[in-house]
């Protein structure tokens, strides 16, 4: 990603977003979200390339920032919740889409970030069910939500989806990085006994 129109395209394919010159400066185009008008997409063209801010969790934000020398502190913007990314090449597409998306997340509180917070406080060894994770995240009634939320998990590495199954222990036909042989793997390897495809949840689950 090179060019300030993909950037805005991305962003634009959020819902409830739209483009906007605020400045009166063409050189200055956010994506923001209806209703609140907060943006978390900033592109303008700086020192011949064009940059983005983004809103970052401060969790991530020294980890880009060292990793890619491309990722700065925030230009203009609070330096502990926003990065600057330069559009030069040296960041991998698909991480400057994984930076969009998370501000996208953060600016919006969205329902698939809070899902993913509680996923990740399912420890090692344990699993827990769509309907827990949909209490932990806030709302008891979204456990469907909280499936698709898992099967477009960002981040496997560091948000144990594997650790989620139904509300019988039976672990996830359509688990998004494997299947059921996979899944088993995985909470096998951690300590959690799976027989027939399903884990005891009096013994395993949180």
């Amino acid at each position: 990603m090179k060019t300030r129109e993909e950037a805005l395209e991305f962003g634009l394919s959020f819902p409830d977003t739209y483009q906007e010159a605020p400045f009166h400066d063409p050189n200055w185009q956010l994506v923001r979200i209806k209703g609140t008008r907060k943006a978390f997409l900033w592109t303008y063209e700086r020192d011949g390339h064009i940059n983005l801010n983004l809103k970052v969790d401060p969790e991530w934000r020294d980890f880009w920032r060292d990793t890619y020398e491309s990722v700065l502190p925030g230009w203009h913007q609070n330096k502990d919740h926003w990065n600057t990314v330069i559009l030069d090449g040296s960041v991998p597409e698909e991480v400057i889409r994984r930076m969009i998306a998370e501000s996208y997340d953060l600016v919006t509180d969205s329902p698939s970030r809070r899902i993913y917070e509680a996923v990740k406080k399912i420890p090692r060894g344990k699993v827990a069910t769509y309907g827990r994770i949909a209490e932990l995240a806030g709302d008891k009634k979204m456990a469907r939500a909280v499936g698709n939320a898992l099967h477009n998990n960002p981040d496997p590495a560091n948000i144990p989806c594997h650790r989620v199954v139904n509300s019988k222990g039976l672990l996830a036909g359509g688990f998004a990085f494997g299947g059921v042989e996979v899944q088993a793997k995985l909470l096998e390897e951690e300590g959690v006994e799976v027989a027939d495809g399903k884990v005891d949840l009096d013994r395993f689950g949180i």
